[in-house]
């Protein structure tokens, strides 16, 4: 069937057609219905879909996570912390860029998660027990109408307790007058401390001001090494079942580790006899101070998603599939791979999308074999396979999708070779998505299909060395992180995952020439249901024959020319 043209009218009309028809404005079963319309046609209604939830006289997107979700994730940690224990978490630091600019501030996703404050220079608490009336504790950067001027406008404390519904809010200036004990709870919970956080003269109650308070109040040492520390509790409490197995894992690690190797009390652990006895008398006394817990809490909360965030990272799927789609539809020999890597970003700001959820990878050739190539500075990429890994990150959101096409428009037959034995690996282990599973059966599924497939091509004579060219896990969660965080234990109902599979033959492989340079992974984003799994990204075409015929369409930037800058600067 033909795909049908329409207007920007018509397109409206069809979103409440669907409506009617349908009960709802879902956006996965609308991209459904839509597909019967042609790709221009597609973006006109994409365009209305994304704008339906704001009304007139809104400015700004309305669709942003509502503040009782980031209230009940609040809850939930609370409900998960040890008694009599206090969690503190930080803002992400302010990151220079070079001399007096900065990078474009993004919050701690963690942080974020709990707040859905976008500032920096912040810190929340949480108290499992009430602290003087209250669980939940906000400093936020204060009003500063000059600073406003200068970098935009700031919630403040009442902007705070309006907009994010929080209660207790002080300005962060108010933290070094905070009363609370530290040092009498039976846990302090928070994440190591990173080393790249700047002080600023001239600003009171910043981040660097914030921790360093923190750790005064809470009596943490400036020596302070929070892996020891952590290995320090785990032989405390080891069974003597255990101590012989931690001894010899230990001592593995302190060989990659001169930290671990010059610490006394590792040394004497290893080197021992292994009596509790002898346990009890090396280590120093124990401390409230734990680093670990918050890890566990918020990777059991963040690993499954809530309807809201799935409805985020739907859209965040579906405009980075838009974005491939566009270059497969525009792509020609003679682009570089920074034009390729514009088109796409270009789509995700057409759609709203705030940033890339990672650094973009476009490789062409043989610069598609390095995994994470971002360099994106070669100036043709004539005949060559170019590999997309490309996400974008919708209201914190990111996706995370690949694509590998041919920039003639035609797969080489070792190209299509390869590409078809990493897609019938990606349909392999796409069968055995479901609750229960676990990661590491998705990539040894994957594995076993591609060692079969080169073995068969004569890249490689053993399944042994398979890890040569497929050298990384299949899947990873994707949500506020691009890896988000997750236990990576059995796929459950509502997680968010990416399986992707990939081969990669470098120049000067022990391999026949005609393979080198070949390079091809699929990405794809995956909902985990109730008995199997659900294509997020399916709009993008995956199969060798999809692709081509893709490529075949006429795309929006397809003729788009600019002057060339010699010319331009000379005339």
């Amino acid at each position: 069937m033909n795909p049908v043209e329409i207007t920007a009218g018509e397109g409206l009309s069809r979103i409440h057609e669907f409506h009617e028809r349908f009960g709802t404005y879902s956006f996965n079963d609308y991209f459904w219905y839509m597909k019967k319309f042609s790709l221009n046609s597609a973006i006109i209604i994409l365009t209305l879909f994304f704008a339906a939830p704001v009304t007139q006289g809104q400015d700004y997107p309305q669709d942003h996570l509502d503040p009782a979700f980031h209230q009940k994730k609040r809850q939930e940690v609370i409900d998960k912390m040890p008694a009599n224990s206090v969690a503190v978490f930080f803002a992400n630091p302010v990151r220079n860029r070079a001399n007096d600019v900065d990078y474009i501030y993004h919050q701690d996703p963690d942080f974020y998660y709990l707040t859905g404050y976008s500032e920096p220079h912040a810190l929340l608490l949480l108290f499992k027990e009430p602290y003087e009336g209250t669980r939940e504790i906000l400093f936020v950067q204060p009003k500063d109408e000059r600073a406003e001027q200068w970098t935009g406008k700031r919630l403040g404390v009442e902007g705070a307790k309006e907009e994010l519904g929080f209660e207790v809010v002080f300005n962060n200036t108010k933290f070094e007058e905070f009363k609370a004990i530290f040092p009498e709870y039976d846990k302090v919970l928070f994440f190591d401390f990173n080393n790249d956080v700047r002080n600023s003269q001239w600003v009171q109650g910043d981040l660097y001001d914030l921790i360093s308070q923190f750790r005064t109040k809470a009596n943490i040492p400036d020596d302070f090494n929070a892996m020891k520390n952590e290995i320090y509790e785990r032989i405390r409490n080891l069974k003597p079942e255990e101590m012989d197995e931690f001894r010899e894992n230990l001592a593995q690690a302190m060989q990659r580790n001169p930290d671990l190797q010059n610490d006394e009390v590792i040394q004497s652990f290893v080197n021992g006899d292994g009596s509790v006895e002898e346990k009890m008398n090396i280590l120093p006394p124990p401390s409230n101070l734990d680093t670990r817990a918050l890890v566990q809490i918020m990777s059991d909360l963040r690993e499954v998603k809530e309807p809201a965030e799935i409805e985020l990272l739907r859209k965040a799927v579906y405009i980075s599939c838009m974005g491939q789609v566009e270059v497969m539809k525009s792509m020609h020999p003679g682009m570089s791979e920074t034009e390729i890597q514009g088109i796409q970003e270009f789509v995700f700001k057409k759609y709203g999308s705030e940033y890339e959820g990672y650094p973009s990878i476009v490789g062409a050739g043989h610069n598609g074999c390095v995994l994470h190539y971002v360099t994106n500075n070669k100036l043709k990429v004539g005949d060559d396979l170019v590999l997309m890994d490309l996400g974008a990150e919708y209201h914190g959101y990111t996706a995370d999708v690949t694509r590998t096409i041919p920039a003639s428009g035609k797969f080489t037959p070792e190209q299509k070779a390869i590409y078809d034995l990493v897609y019938q690996a990606q349909e392999e282990s796409f069968k055995i998505c479901k609750p229960g599973v676990t990661i590491r059966e998705t990539t040894r599924v994957s594995q076993e299909v591609i060692a079969e497939g080169l073995i068969e091509l004569g890249i490689i004579s053993d399944a042994s060395e398979v890890r040569r060219y497929f050298p990384h896990g299949v899947s990873h969660h994707i949500g506020l992180d691009v890896h988000d965080r997750g236990n990576y234990e059995e796929f459950e109902k509502d997680m968010v995952l990416t399986v992707e599979p990939g081969i990669y033959i470098p120049e000067d492989s022990p391999c026949d020439p005609k393979w080198w340079g070949i390079a091809v992974r699929i990405e794809d984003d995956i909902l985990i249901t109730e008995d199997g799994y659900e294509l997020l990204s399916a709009f993008a075409p995956r199969t060798t024959e999809d692709i081509e015929e893709m490529m075949a369409q006429p795309g929006v930037f397809e003729n788009y020319e600019l002057p060339g800058l010699e010319k331009a600067l000379k005339e």
